[in-house]
């Protein structure tokens, strides 16, 4: 038996490849309309958001660790964390959800005595916020990416304009109107 070679054409390209008489395939750059083709947006409704979510994990990694890779549901617009632990620190239970606006308006730290835990919540606004726990008053609390009433802090200055305004128009009235005689005319 004679060991198979290889074809005259096969070999003839493996030449000709290596000697660059073939035009090699160009590669192409990686465009942003490659990221929307290999990679399209499932945001469900417009700035869709996720948090880790949890129930009563047992600690910080269990919970992020499982937690689902869900967008959070319409009508939330923050991400919350409760952390149960023991006074030395050591964690009881994590839990993390999507959360509106009313469930964090209580974030801090609290002492439950006569169990000798501490229970920490926060809130925070934007993507996965939550990945670390609030241990302590210092990182148990409410931070936001926007103003909570944008309505509020338009409307001082728009008062302000018109109350300047106002007085202006009528300090100029005040200007034209006729003066009455005085007793020391």
């Amino acid at each position: 038996d004679k060991p198979d070679r290889p074809s005259p054409w096969l070999i003839f390209a493996d030449l000709c490849l290596l000697a660059g008489c073939l035009p090699a395939a160009q590669p192409r750059d990686f465009t942003a309309k490659d990221i929307v083709y290999l990679h399209p947006s499932t945001t469900p409704y417009p700035h869709g958001f996720k948090c880790f979510t949890c129930e009563k994990a047992a600690d910080n990694y269990e919970c992020n660790r499982w937690a689902p890779d869900v967008y959070c549901p319409r009508g939330t617009r923050y991400c919350f964390s409760q952390h149960m632990m023991k006074v030395t620190g050591e964690s009881v239970s994590v839990t993390k959800r999507c959360v509106p606006l009313e469930d964090c308006l209580s974030t801090g730290c609290t002492y439950v005595k006569h169990e000798e835990y501490k229970i920490c919540t926060s809130c925070c606004e934007g993507s996965i916020c939550n990945l670390p726990l609030p241990r302590n008053t210092t990182d148990a609390v409410f931070t936001t990416l926007s103003p909570l009433n944008k309505t509020q802090r338009l409307s001082q200055p728009v008062l302000l304009t018109t109350a300047c305004l106002w007085l202006g128009l009528m300090s100029q009235r005040w200007a034209t109107l006729p003066r009455a005689a005085g007793p020391d005319s």
